[in-house]
């Protein structure tokens, strides 16, 4: 098994690539062991010491480290993902229940507002999401009010130094040119 790795803009998350599929439906994120709990895979990577987040991608593992050196924990991590796929464990272990999607929470936003909203998601859906889990990442809508939508950002665009930028020079800037009445995005 061949798992490449790839940088993302955040120099504390490493995008892994294991040439299958990793969660099939809504990406996951973990930020402790004790959330990964559900997961066999987030589990074994967060017993690496170092490891402060795990992010499971359609096809990508995301993992973000604390101020360990890459080249220190890399390999561990390698392996572990190697072992947790070639042992044939779920990556995701249903015990019983539904497991809850990655962006339970209530959205926000006034009934009058439901089709700006159905736009706004349309266009994350297909012109930001892809475009962010390419870097091990992910966005997800949590609310509009009174011009600004609210996002919230996982993966390795938790923390990145350029998601500002991201935020504001790329995703307001395509909202408001294809959504009237969208004014400002702010990350929650």
């Amino acid at each position: 098994m061949f798992i490449q790795t790839e940088a993302t803009p955040n120099p504390a998350t490493l995008k892994f690539l294991p040439g299958r599929d990793v969660v099939v439906g809504e990406p996951r994120e973990f930020r402790s062991a004790e959330a990964a709990d559900i997961s066999p895979l987030a589990t074994s990577l967060f017993s690496i010491s170092g490891v402060t987040g795990v992010f499971l991608g359609s096809d990508f593992i995301s993992v973000t480290k604390d101020d360990t050196n890459w080249a220190h924990i890399k390999p561990a991590i390698l392996g572990v993902i190697m072992d947790h796929f070639l042992s044939g464990k779920p990556v995701i272990a249903e015990h019983g229940f539904a497991v809850p999607a990655l962006d339970d929470g209530d959205e926000f936003y006034d009934a009058e507002d439901k089709e700006m909203v159905e736009v706004i998601k349309e266009l994350l859906a297909t012109r930001v999401r892809p475009a962010v889990a390419m870097d091990g990442g992910d966005i997800t809508f949590k609310g509009f009010r009174e011009g600004t939508v609210f996002l919230h950002m996982q993966g390795a665009c938790s923390g990145c130094p350029s998601s500002t930028a991201t935020l504001k020079n790329g995703i307001e800037n395509l909202l408001r040119h294809f959504v009237p009445g969208v004014e400002a995005v702010q990350q929650i």
